[in-house]
């Protein structure tokens, strides 16, 4: 089994739960107490990814980043040699799904070799059918570098592992 170390940034608006994705996925934990990152904060954990070929463990270096203002833009420099990227947004707040796409060309602009995976936050707070809109909205997507868009809860877990699991296979 090769082991392999992988960094991924988790980009999108403040307030959006990239931190709380990134707790569900790492601890396993949920709180809705709100702490604003500040700067960045990279939290590792390991994967067991399997390909066609073999099984790799994968160490996920997972960068979680500042959320974007209009105030203040996220730090080119922290996305870096990173494979792949969690693009977060808030099913609850329309703005954080319009500035996606702004989110995604910084990423590829800096990573142009790199994947994107769109998580849809808080999903948990959507009606199904406004949920099933939204996501068929954001799927229109014509980007071979975008993985696919998955709604999430880091209250509830809904496809916390598979997003971060799904992103790791596609970048090794």
């Amino acid at each position: 089994m090769s082991v392999i170390t992988k960094k991924i940034c988790l980009l999108g608006d403040f307030n959006v739960g990239k931190t709380s994705l990134i707790r569900r996925f790492v601890e396993d934990k949920f709180s809705d107490q709100y702490l604003s990152t500040v700067g960045v904060k990279v939290s590792r954990r390991s994967l067991d990814v399997k390909t066609d070929l073999e099984i790799h463990k994968v160490n996920l270096m997972v960068w979680d980043l500042e959320g974007n203002t209009k105030f203040k833009p996220i730090t080119p420099s922290y996305l870096k040699g990173a494979g792949g990227s969690i693009i977060v947004a808030d099913l609850t707040r329309t703005n954080t799904l319009n500035n996606l796409s702004q989110h995604i060309s910084l990423f590829l602009q800096i990573n142009p070799q790199g994947t994107v995976a769109i998580a849809l936050n808080k999903a948990d707070l959507v009606p199904q059918e406004k949920l099933e809109k939204l996501i068929e909205n954001h799927n229109s997507r014509e980007n071979s570098q975008i993985l696919s868009i998955y709604p999430t809860s880091a209250k509830t877990g809904e496809n916390v592992a598979e997003i971060f699991q799904k992103l790791s296979q596609s970048i090794i």
